[in-house]
């Protein structure tokens, strides 16, 4: 996610990224309130990760689909077995999975932060998704982060 090097597995790295966040995350809601807390950070990751990922596709080229793949090739490697993924359907034009198992959920959980699990994996799907805009549609309803039995991811490939 962030420059990292890249052998270095996104679990490990999202555990870096909780040391200094969660305390951080915790001091501002003592200050300002849960809401108003919750709501800064998550405004700022976001605008971090879509910045990050817009870079990153740019930098990997082609058009936004090849980007979309580009970003996914990489990250993919990098979660290895953190998740447990059930394919329902990838047929070129439509690509269906729901993850069973996340190590990511289960870390925030037992450090009571989901929400913050949230802001920084969770979001990153759909500002990942839009780096293959018009391409790439993405849909999901619901997560194992926020406490569903399991995360859907819906892709939907532009042909042409």
């Amino acid at each position: 996610m962030a420059d990292i090097e890249p052998t270095v597995s996104l679990l490990d790295e999202v555990k870096l990224q909780a040391r200094v966040l969660v305390p951080l995350i915790r001091s501002m809601r003592e200050k300002l309130g849960k809401a108003e807390a919750d709501k800064l950070v998550e405004a700022a990751l976001r605008d971090w990760s879509r910045t990050l990922h817009k870079r990153i596709g740019a930098e990997k080229g082609g058009g936004a689909r090849q980007q979309w793949d580009a970003i996914w090739a990489d990250l993919r490697p990098r979660i290895g077995n953190a998740i447990d993924r059930e394919f329902l359907k990838d047929d070129g034009v439509v690509r269906e999975y729901n993850v069973t198992r996340c190590s990511y959920a289960e870390f925030f959980k037992a450090l009571g932060e989901p929400e913050l699990g949230r802001f920084l994996l969770c979001d990153l799907d759909h500002d990942v998704a839009e780096v293959g805009a018009p391409d790439v549609e993405f849909k999901r309803t619901q997560t194992i982060m926020q406490g569903a039995a399991y995360c859907d991811f819906r892709y939907r490939f532009r042909q042409g």
